[in-house]
């Protein structure tokens, strides 16, 4: 499978066409991105990492009967996908208050939450992502009624008791991160995207160590280092 006309290019990946009209290629690209664009930079290999580091967690959340658009990874920039349309919400699953949500409600940092916490944002870069809540959701006819907006929120709820468990077994809190949800041909709702250091707040279990883009956000450094050790531990190097 080759890459034929690119349909679309986004801050971190390229989508392309291919000699299949039901499938995808996306190339994931070494750029870095953070507050809706107005910092930049470029990490190589970067994309490399979140193309195997998404492999493995789709193959992982597909075992558990988590459906998606991966298809199977290329080689180490290209993965093969389905096709979908996508629906224009991110959905944020929150567990630990940091970042945007202590700024707003005055949460301290690093305070665990009760439960966790699902978000949505309106996937529009023109209006810098604003917040949504349902009503907003149904008015701007991003999903058909109340009740897949209901099945999103089950969605992100499985996937995140799945990612946590996951990550606690390989010494890493899931503290955020964010889903796409899209629709395949049969009108299915399935899980598309990404699932990166780039869409994840992850940090060390033991140390608090950020182990995610926060480290370009922040000026830490270390970025592909951490996304390194990400992937090691993953793949099975626990520490």
């Amino acid at each position: 499978m080759t890459k034929e006309q690119l349909i679309y290019e986004g801050k971190a990946k390229k989508i392309w066409s291919t000699q299949d009209e039901n499938l995808y290629i996306s190339e994931f690209k070494d750029d870095l991105t953070a507050f809706n664009g107005a910092k930049k930079s470029s990490e190589e290999g970067k994309g490399a990492l979140n193309n195997k580091i998404s492999t493995a967690l789709f193959k992982f959340l597909q075992q558990k009967g988590v459906n998606s658009h991966f298809v199977e990874m290329l080689d180490d920039n290209h993965m093969l996908h389905k096709k979908t349309e996508v629906i224009l919400i991110e959905v944020i699953v929150r567990n630990i208050a940091t970042g945007s949500l202590s700024k707003n409600l005055g949460i301290k940092d690093g305070t665990p939450l009760p439960f966790a916490l699902v978000e949505f944002d309106y996937k529009n870069d023109a209006l810098g992502d604003p917040k949504l809540n349902d009503q907003h959701c149904l008015i701007l006819e991003l999903v058909k009624n109340e009740e897949e907006l209901e099945y999103i929120r089950f969605m992100a709820r499985r996937i995140n008791t799945l990612l946590k468990e996951f990550y606690a077994s390989r010494n890493l809190t899931l503290v955020d991160f964010k889903l796409e949800f899209g629709r395949d041909r049969d009108g299915n709702i399935i899980l598309i995207d990404e699932l990166s250091p780039d869409n994840f707040r992850l940090w060390d279990s033991q140390s608090g160590e950020k182990m995610d883009k926060d480290r370009f956000r922040q000026g830490l450094g270390g970025l592909k280092v951490a996304y390194e050790e990400v992937l090691n531990r993953i793949l099975g190097e626990k520490k």
